[in-house]
């Protein structure tokens, strides 16, 4: 595993909560407020729940990069630099 992968898991690992917990806001909203899945929220909640953790690690590492840019930016300056 090289750096650059090793330093995206580590940060899709930190931002995985995150991500879970917005998911999962986003989608319980949505139930709660369409009166047809409101009737059976006994199914679609813990249907919800399932989708989140299954929805959040691939949205966690395609957003891991992005939250990365400020650190590979500034570290290709301070290399870049002549000595």
């Amino acid at each position: 595993m090289t750096e650059n992968t090793l330093a995206r898991v580590r940060v899709a690992a930190l931002i995985f909560s995150m991500v879970n917990a917005v998911v999962f806001g986003a989608g319980i909203v949505a139930i709660l407020t369409i009166p047809a899945l409101a009737a059976h929220a006994s199914f679609w909640i813990p249907a919800m729940v399932l989708a989140s953790f299954l929805l959040s690690p691939p949205l966690s590492w395609l957003l891991a990069p992005m939250m990365m840019l400020r650190f590979t930016r500034a570290s290709r300056f301070v290399h870049a630099r002549p000595r």
